[in-house]
């Protein structure tokens, strides 16, 4: 079924959070003031001066940046879904009849891995698994992780590989992240318990420094790192499987030879679960979808359901996130929360507990933090049975919200209302996030098909524009840059899709 919930649900929070940010304190600002004082002749002045207060720090990140690229060191879409409000999705144009210009590599991407169903094959790229692609030196790059284990740069016209792939110990499922500030560095976790930051710039991918999972307690759950890091300030934010939200100082810098190095900080581990989500869903309560921040916040759901949103300004002062946001969708919601322009959050969940609270909440929900106590605008049922629901993350477009269901369904909601205005069906599970250019829709599906559709009026079903076959269930998100697609697909293959020459 899939329908508009009633959107007075009760968000069912706990007593320790739910709290808004206090109202800043007017800074002092320097006077001087004339103060009288008996005289004994000729008068005389006493002056005070109150010294001015300590600037206020802008925001981590910018929360009029919404929709835009992720600053301007470094042209390109760099993280999943491009920017810390994972609200970029690339530069057009698109493509207008699109067709795959090369494969990578000249066999399968594949490897062996284990999972609650024992130890199988594992080939291609899958959830979440975009591509970065930026501009270096005048040339074009594009960086993935892949079920062979490995993270591959490649000359993103070409395809030929600038380097070595550097092989990790495990499957790589998640979005790497390119330093949005021109280092020549790569952040990536594996599932080998593994974050690392990998350098380029000595003609080979090379290790600098990884943190493992299982470094800190309290631990809950996995050691797999999906989420795609976020680089703001010299710091860099993320989530993990072991449930917990960490704050890292990098240290980067340049040595005697040139080469780019870091020297990591670890300022703070805290866990993304409370006593209250743990007693109403188990211990899975890991952290699979990428950090969201918006001006101080950053918000971060996890498999038990639970949204959290920090506060980062005590990072500043040396001092742990604080968290100020709390809201349970019931259950496990691994997209990433986005944030739109006026500062709503979109979150989607799958439904695989069959709970109250995922019955009442539903699938996707459009949510207000500057209401905390009940911060829930409206909600949409997307769920046909167990294990249906979204794995997709939400992509806002104009006065839509567009979202993906493992069922194959692509709903176009009213931003404003959640009502649904149409609805797309495509061979499922679609896993892959929307991505829109130039009001362009592009969206892979389970049937190893690439889709283009006409968004230029979203008040009816968007008309496809073209369609791509490139082999195997894309779980992957594509990328859009200039006149080029890329995107990894279940098949083992890596591709480039663009208009024939």
């Amino acid at each position: 079924m899939i329908g508009a919930v009633a959107t007075a649900c009760s968000s069912t929070a706990s007593e320790e959070a739910l709290r808004l940010l206090p109202e800043p304190t007017p800074s002092p600002v320097a006077t001087t003031t004339a103060i009288p004082t008996p005289t004994l002749g000729p008068a005389t002045q006493a002056v005070v001066v109150v010294p001015a207060a300590a600037p206020t720090p802008a925001p981590w990140y910018d929360p009029d940046s919404v929709g835009e690229p992720w600053g301007n060191a470094v042209r390109g879409v760099l993280t999943f879904r491009g920017s810390p409000t994972r609200s970029f999705y690339g530069v057009g144009p698109v493509p207008a009849a699109p067709r795959v210009q090369w494969s990578y590599p000249a066999q399968k991407m594949c490897s062996l891995s284990s999972d609650p169903e024992g130890e199988r094959e594992w080939c291609g790229t899958g959830w979440t698994g975009q591509p970065a692609v930026w501009e270096r030196g005048g040339e074009l790059w594009v960086a993935f992780g892949a079920y062979d284990r490995a993270v591959h740069v490649l000359d993103g016209v070409t395809g030929e590989p600038r380097m070595a792939p550097f092989v990790t110990g495990d499957l790589i499922k998640g979005t790497l992240t390119v330093d949005p500030d021109g280092h020549p560095l790569i952040y990536v976790g594996s599932r080998d318990n593994r974050l690392r930051v990998l350098s380029f710039d000595r003609g080979e991918l090379v290790e600098l420094w990884a943190l493992d999972a299982q470094a800190f307690l309290p631990r809950v759950w996995n050691d797999d790192w999906d989420g795609s890091p976020l680089i703001l300030d010299d710091h860099m934010f993320v989530g993990g499987e072991n449930s917990n939200f960490h704050s890292i100082r990098l240290h980067r810098s340049y040595g005697p030879d040139g080469f780019v190095t870091v020297a990591p900080e670890v300022l703070s581990v805290i866990p993304g679960w409370d006593d209250e989500l743990r007693r109403a869903v188990g211990d899975n309560v890991s952290i699979e979808s990428s950090v969201t921040i918006v001006g101080d916040i950053a918000y971060a759901a996890n498999s038990g359901g639970l949204i959290n949103g920090w506060d980062l300004a005590p990072v500043r002062r040396g001092e742990a996130p604080e968290r100020v946001f709390r809201f349970w969708t019931g259950d496990d919601t691994d997209a990433t929360v986005v944030v739109d322009d006026e500062g709503f959050l979109y979150a989607a969940s799958e439904y695989e507990r069959g709970n109250d609270r995922s019955i009442a909440v539903g699938q996707i929900m459009k949510l207000d933090p500057r209401r905390p106590d009940d911060p829930l605008v409206w909600s949409v049922a997307a769920r046909n049975g167990i294990d249906t629901g979204v794995w997709a993350t939400p992509a806002v477009h104009r006065d839509l919200v567009i979202v993906p269901t493992a069922d194959g369904r692509v709903l176009g909601l009213d931003r404003a209302t959640g009502e649904t205005r149409w609805t797309l069906r495509l061979p499922g599970p679609v896993w892959s996030s929307p991505v829109i250019v130039d009001d362009v829709l592009v969206q892979g599906d389970c049937g190893g098909v690439l889709h283009g559709f006409d968004l230029s009026d979203t008040s009816v079903a968007p008309p496809e524009l073209w369609s791509t076959p490139v082999g195997g269930c894309i779980e992957s998100t594509p990328v859009v840059w200039k006149n080029r697609i890329w995107v990894g697909t279940r098949g083992g293959f890596f591709h480039m899709i663009s208009d024939p020459s």
